[in-house]
């Protein structure tokens, strides 16, 4: 019989240190780092901040050694990682609001990530001022009917992203 017990747990993430008044929280993808990812955002520093929180679940990329990825999660026990990100990641918030005093806070999450900034944008609206989702599947089991309107929500795709399917995809 399986059961359950939570347990504290350290999470990582990295950030840009500059002065910014504008803070971007961006959630990398499937088996990405989050120090490999806040690279990806150089040249962003005149106009904001941008912290990358590192996905929970570290493995090998390639068998038993080598580098390293991350995950947000995976279909194993799917819904409780979602729970554990979500309360996570609205620690790290508020910590980052106590910190920081960001004006201006924008959500982006990157494939895998996607998925995890629209769970937790649907959960905490109030908390960004908008949401992009790049390179991603808009997670189905989320109605996007329950996102206040009146910010902006953005949908980033590529027509040579391997998972593009046309129209199907949006």
């Amino acid at each position: 019989m399986e059961k359950h017990f939570k347990a504290p747990k350290t999470y990582r993430y990295e950030i840009q240190e500059l002065e910014q008044e504008h803070l971007v929280i961006a959630l990398h993808g499937y088996g990405q780092l989050a120090k490999f990812f806040l690279r990806k955002f150089q040249g962003l520093e005149s106009v904001c901040r941008v912290l990358a929180p590192e996905g929970p679940h570290r493995f090998y990329l390639q068998g038993s050694s080598g580098r390293v990825g991350a995950s947000w999660m995976t279909k194993e026990a799917r819904e409780l990682d979602i729970q554990d990100n979500l309360v996570w990641l609205n620690a790290l918030l508020t910590e980052l609001q106590k910190c920081y005093s960001p004006k201006k806070i924008t959500l982006l999450g990157f494939s895998q990530g996607a998925a995890t900034a629209a769970r937790w944008y649907q959960q905490n609206p109030i908390a960004f001022d908008q949401l992009i989702l790049w390179a991603a599947v808009f997670p189905p089991d989320i109605d996007a009917g329950t996102f206040p309107n009146g910010k902006p929500l953005h949908f980033v795709l590529g027509t040579e992203d391997e998972y593009y399917q046309g129209e199907a995809a949006v």
